[in-house]
């Protein structure tokens, strides 16, 4: 009897520190399904880690970590925020750049042609959602488009604001608007793709999308969250970015 609790207790200080180490990731929502891809990768290689991911606009998500939210990294649609946070003295590491996003023209109908921004001002299109652009990189990138394209002004009173880039989508998708700017990576996504049909903007008729991580404050004691940021380097990690639409950073670079 002695024996087995004795092994018993041995095995249970063998898997605790498997689990002993938690980290808390808040994420852009445009990475919503290539996040959850690289979670269960990065479960693969390393058996027992928790990983949480939550998923929002970057801009509410920066909020909520200058109030205390304790995320232990942060991945941005825009690099600037993670950025403002290194300089406020709230991240626990540089800020790394990961991606750059593309917007898209979306429409659920696979079989129907796809649209342009300028068919947007056509009166059939009724309701064009596009992420709320006082928080959300997304939404700021596509109020830059309409005015490159100079439909802006006929298509303000139509537009559908979605909190983030993936209620955006999920608003077209649901058919609560008729059109809509949404994320390459969603566009590309399971839940979407074959779903309907879209047309990339140009990349010149806005300001790129520079996407960049930070670990912050709460995390830069964690093992686990360096290792979750150094995976991020990965190979099959920058596969499946590339295989969502986003371009990817030189190998090594860090801001």
């Amino acid at each position: 009897m002695t024996f087995i609790r004795c092994l018993a207790l041995a095995l249970l200080l063998v898997a605790v520190p498997l689990r002993a180490e938690q980290i808390h990731v808040a994420a852009a929502a445009d990475l919503r399904f290539a996040m959850d891809e690289i979670v269960a990768l990065f479960r693969k290689a390393h058996p027992g880690a928790g990983v949480e991911v939550s998923y929002g606009s970057a801009g509410k998500v920066y909020a909520q970590i200058r109030n205390g939210a304790p995320f232990d990294l942060f991945f941005s649609a825009d690099i600037e925020l993670p950025e403002k946070l290194v300089a406020a003295g709230l991240a626990g590491s540089e800020v790394r750049p990961y991606a750059l996003g593309r917007i898209v023209v979306w429409r659920p109908d696979s079989d129907a042609p796809p649209l342009t921004l300028a068919d947007l001002a056509r009166p059939e299109i009724r309701r064009i959602a596009i992420a709320n652009p006082k928080h959300a990189p997304y939404g700021m990138r596509a109020v830059e488009a309409l005015t490159a394209a100079q439909v802006r002004d006929a298509v303000e009173s139509r537009l559908v604001l979605g909190e983030n880039i993936a209620q955006t989508a999920q608003f077209v998708q649901t058919g609560n608007a008729d059109a809509g700017i949404i994320a390459l990576s969603l566009a590309l996504a399971p839940a979407f793709a074959g779903k309907g049909s879209y047309t990339l903007i140009p990349d010149t008729m806005h300001q790129p999308l520079r996407q960049g991580f930070v670990i912050l404050r709460h995390g830069e004691d964690k093992a686990l969250a360096r290792t979750f940021a150094d995976f991020f380097a990965d190979a099959d990690v920058r596969r499946i970015m590339s295989r969502y639409g986003f371009s990817m950073p030189a190998p090594g670079r860090v801001r």
